[in-house]
């Protein structure tokens, strides 16, 4: 058979069947090969981009903990330099140390008896200025120093004394030392007796004749406090000088409440001796207990004991004992104020020195006492300022009992006293009613009226600045 002769046409269509097999194949692979590629780059792109995003994280990381460092040197800086300025500007130019400490207070009394205008007194009752050093962490001291009636002479009524002396050593957080001249806690005032604690121009009588007003001895004392809110104090101090009680004056030592306030005729305000060349035969005790472990309440107690001194005049005396005791409570709700104070004191073996002095215009009593329910309330307050009313209701009885009055004696003279007047009696039950007004919580202004029950010659209104710092 003879072949046909093949064509250009046909031998490319021979070719092109040939070859397609070929190359459907090889693209087939190209195209493999490419995805496969393209897969790679892919999760190279994703990783660079995710190395990117933890690096951009890093450097966000250092920019802030700089910001933060440069916050935190700069806050440095400035502790440091007001640090530095508070202290220049606390040190005077004198260079006095940073642990010395200066405080005060005082009091101007102006006093109206209603039945005689003549007796009006203006006074400027004290002036106190306070002196302490802080040695270490642990040892401080304290001292106060207080002129009366602004002149102090020998022929005038004005004094100079030292109210307070001694050193105070905390031995743990529970418990501290003092030693020296301190004040007596008892009451609510003699701890606090500054004019912007309390209530009405001058302070109330149970807590000046009861219980001395700035009642001070010498001696050593331990004191602390507990978490729980309760606060003890116990000491062994000078006592009591029955040796300086005035048994038979010739006439009242008072004619005006304000004289009262003065004169110092209360028992244990008479003979207490106040670290003076004080009689250190006989040495007190004392305890002291508050309780403030309830919002706004104060509780507590306390107890004063010792034998006396006794008058050297008739010799052989007995023994005498000279006791006081006494609980208080103050609650604060909000805006009101209540307070009460009661307080009982003794001396024994009075009889016979009093039946030595059978007629004496002042026999030495044998137990006295006191107490006062008293209410205050803040009606307006803005700022610095505040006014605060309050009523009080007091009795105090300086002579409550006595022992050894022959019969037909009396403990107070019948008859009229030099001046035409009688004599006044040594209680009474007293009305005040007054408000203080505070321009800062450091000064006060204060006004009330006094209505005596017993010695009606007393009544009287009072006014009053008062400051402390």
């Amino acid at each position: 058979m003879k072949l046909a002769p093949l064509t250009i046409r046909s031998t490319l269509t021979l070719l092109v069947a040939a070859l397609l097999p070929v190359t459907a194949s090889y693209a087939a692979d190209a195209a493999k090969a490419g995805n496969s590629t393209e897969q790679r780059l892919e999760q190279q792109v994703e990783l660079m981009q995710q190395q990117l995003d933890a690096m951009k994280a890093q450097l966000q990381e250092l920019k802030a903990q700089n910001q933060s460092l440069a916050a935190q040197q700069q806050q440095a800086a400035q502790a440091q330099q007001a640090a530095a300025q508070a202290q220049l500007a606390a040190t005077p130019a004198g260079g006095i140390s940073n642990d010395l400490s200066l405080w005060g207070y005082g009091e101007i009394y102006y006093t109206h008896p209603t039945h005689d205008g003549a007796l009006t007194q203006f006074d400027l009752a004290r002036a106190v200025f306070g002196i302490g050093y802080r040695f270490d962490d642990r040892t401080v001291f304290n001292s106060e120093y207080e002129i009366e009636h602004a002149v102090s002479s020998a022929d005038d009524a004005g004094e100079f004394e030292v109210e307070q002396f001694y050193v105070d050593h905390q031995l743990s957080e529970l418990a501290s030392i003092k030693a020296g001249l301190f004040l007596i806690p008892a009451g609510l005032l003699n701890e606090h007796h500054e004019p912007t604690n309390f209530y009405g121009v001058q302070r109330n009588f149970v807590e000046t004749l009861i219980i001395p007003s700035t009642w001070r001895e010498g001696g050593v004392a331990v004191h602390g406090s507990t978490q729980g809110g309760l606060t003890w104090d116990v000491g062994l101090t000078t006592g009591v000088n029955l040796g300086g009680w005035d048994i038979n004056p010739e006439d009242p030592q008072y004619r005006t409440a304000l004289d009262l306030i003065n004169s110092g005729v209360g028992p244990l305000a008479a003979t207490h001796q106040e670290l003076s060349l004080a009689n250190g035969r006989n040495l007190s005790q004392y305890l002291s207990l508050n309780y403030s472990g309830v919002p706004g309440l104060l509780a507590g107690a306390s107890i004063f004991t010792g034998k006396a001194a006794v008058p050297t005049s008739p010799p052989g005396l007995p023994d005498q004992r000279v006791t006081l005791w006494e609980g208080h409570v103050r609650w604060t709700p909000g805006a009101a104020d209540l307070s009460a104070v009661y307080a009982h004191g003794s001396i024994s073996n009075t009889a016979t020195y009093n039946f030595v002095n059978a007629g004496a215009s002042n026999p030495v009593p044998a137990s006295f006492l006191g107490y006062y329910l008293q209410g205050a309330y803040t009606v307006w307050q803005q700022g610095g300022y505040k006014l605060t009313p309050f009523l009080r209701w007091e009795h105090y009885d300086m002579g409550h009992s006595y022992e050894g009055i022959p019969a037909g004696f009396t403990t107070v003279p019948g008859g009229l006293a030099s001046d035409g007047l009688p004599w006044p009696q040594p209680h009474d039950r007293v009305w005040t009613l007054g408000a203080n007004f505070y321009l800062t919580p450091h000064v006060v202004l204060k006004a009330d009226y006094q209505k005596f029950d017993a010695n009606t010659d007393l009544t009287r209104y009072d006014f009053g600045l008062g400051l402390a710092y």
